[in-house]
């Protein structure tokens, strides 16, 4: 979250930096200085700011010590996938989380389920505004950016011919090209490291060509998503 964030925020609330500071718990100067830039946020306070002004989840901050685990719990992730609103997880009870945070941390998985893969291409329709430059530097940091340029790819497609997502299509078009100068040449799985080797085999001879392109093993398609129809 940042100071213009928070002021844009208050204001769309209606809200004086008085009246608000007394809403947050906080004295009015050190509100004046967490507009200015002059504090940081902390994830509580930010937290709480988001559900006072109605702010979107992209306004959330993203988690910086130890993260993302590489071992994280599926159903946690399924969760924080409820908190972002996808269809397909509306039954869990929701996490709020920044949808950058939830992508990156379900890209570095070893191993997942098809349908916790198959909802991120929605998170990136769904929120197009989100912090991409944090990202794609963390899905470098963490040699994932071919897992992430196949899912922005197949969301490009889908924006290519959905109406519903069609204002998404120039951010995932950017974010696909600021992706192509590091892909790896060496070949992956989406997030299915354990994937025998007859299927490997099948899949590199029968992979579509965003799939090809991006040397992942994997047969999702946009014709396979529920949302894309």
């Amino acid at each position: 979250m940042t100071g213009a964030q928070f002021r844009t925020g208050r204001l769309h609330a209606g809200l004086t930096q008085a009246e608000a500071a007394s809403r947050l718990g906080l004295s009015q100067p050190y509100l004046s200085q967490l507009e200015r830039d002059e504090r940081p946020f902390t994830e509580p306070l930010a937290r709480v700011a988001c559900r006072l002004f109605r702010l979107p989840v992209t306004a959330l901050p993203v988690p910086q010590a130890s993260f993302p685990a590489a071992d994280a719990d599926p159903d946690r992730l399924a969760r924080q996938l409820a908190g972002l609103g996808y269809p397909g997880f509306g039954h869990l009870r929701p996490i709020e989380t920044n949808p950058a945070a939830v992508v990156l941390e379900t890209l570095v998985q070893k191993d997942l389920e098809v349908r916790l893969m198959e909802a991120l291409p929605w998170v990136l329709l769904k929120y197009p505004e989100l912090d991409w430059d944090w990202l794609i530097t963390q899905a470098k940091l963490h040699d994932v950016q071919n897992r992430l340029g196949f899912l922005t790819g197949l969301a490009r497609e889908i924006a290519g011919t959905r109406v519903q997502f069609r204002s998404a299509l120039a951010a995932l078009s950017a974010a696909e090209q600021q992706l192509e100068p590091s892909r790896l040449v060496r070949e992956d799985t989406l997030c299915r490291n354990s994937m025998p080797v007859a299927e490997r085999r099948w899949l590199g001879a029968n992979r579509s060509g965003l799939a090809r392109h991006w040397n992942l093993l994997t047969g999702m398609t946009a014709e396979q998503l529920s949302y894309a129809a």
